[in-house]
């Protein structure tokens, strides 16, 4: 089934040419069948690549979505044009009174910051609040899932020695939850933060089940025991020149970025990245869409 987005989008075209079924909003108008709704929270800075990447991790079911995009009112943007945002995206404001299956908020470069540092913070969290009566389940990502963690139970972020960076292996605490159902014993995600949360500071929360971590890059998804929060703290949703093209722009910052770890063949950033991730990131967007948004979700919203 395709995924329903705004006429015009870029994505439309580049999904498109990767033989991805998109729906445009003028032709899906014509069907006679709810597709789940789905709010996107965009924090990061290069806001069409995140589109992409988004949107494509939400083709891959067969559940035909209808997309909202939204940015914070309180936080200019530099690195997408005004027009794309007057045209594609909403305020909190302009979708407060609605309702939504699903929302999603990404990551967004600000780890190094104090939460309440954050200048759209304010209304970040009450955006998080408003989704408890609005929306039946939240994907939190990277930032966003230690900004949830914070805010919904006091879970503190902790930066680390060097930057987390690079593809690494992880494991599975307990199968019989569906979020994980048909992953490997061992599998692979993409990492970029500066910060992390920790186990001891989640496992004494009763509400919160750990369900995967990695031994290297540590927690990697948190879930609510009812599914309606869900917290990733990596960046499965990443297309495979991702991590190098922030690699590349940390060098010409002068940061002296560690390599992405097991990334590039033979740690040499002059060879092509290999992408080990994919398979899990359609399996984990898929999951999330049908086990605890499509099965869960009343028909009407109002019903929330």
């Amino acid at each position: 089934m395709p995924i329903r987005i705004q006429d015009g989008l870029p994505a439309i075209r580049v999904l498109g040419d990767e033989n991805i079924f998109v729906m445009s909003e003028s032709r899906a108008s014509h069907q006679d069948i709810r597709p789940l709704r789905l709010l996107i929270l965009n924090l990061m800075p290069l806001k069409i690549v995140t589109e992409n990447q988004l949107l494509r991790m939400l083709s891959n079911t067969p559940l035909q979505c209808e997309v909202q995009l939204m940015v914070p009112s309180t936080h200019v943007s530099r690195n997408t044009s005004r027009e794309h945002l007057e045209v594609f995206y909403k305020t909190f404001d302009e979708i407060s009174d609605s309702r939504f299956d699903g929302l999603i908020i990404t990551g967004a470069p600000v780890e190094n910051l104090d939460f309440p540092e954050v200048d759209y913070w304010p209304e970040m969290m009450s955006i998080m609040d408003w989704a408890e009566s609005h929306v039946f389940s939240t994907l939190y990502i990277c930032w966003a899932a230690q900004a949830g963690l914070y805010h919904h139970h006091g879970v503190q972020k902790h930066p680390v020695p060097q930057k987390i960076s690079g593809v690494f292996s992880h494991g599975i605490n307990d199968r019989h939850i569906p979020l994980v159902r048909g992953f490997d014993d061992e599998f692979y995600a993409p990492h970029s933060r500066h910060t992390e949360v920790r186990r001891e500071d989640i496992q004494g929360i009763g509400n919160l089940v750990i369900l995967s971590e990695s031994e290297i890059a540590g927690i990697y998804i948190v879930m609510s025991q009812d599914g309606r929060h869900v917290y990733v703290t990596g960046h499965s949703e990443y297309d495979i020149h991702t991590l190098k093209d922030e690699y590349e722009r940390d060098r010409k910052r002068g940061e002296n970025p560690p390599i992405p770890f097991n990334y590039f063949p033979n740690d040499d950033p002059s060879k092509p990245p290999m992408i080990q991730w994919r398979s899990h990131a359609h399996l984990l967007f898929a999951n999330w869409l049908n086990y605890y948004v499509y099965q869960q979700t009343p028909y009407d919203l109002k019903n929330l």
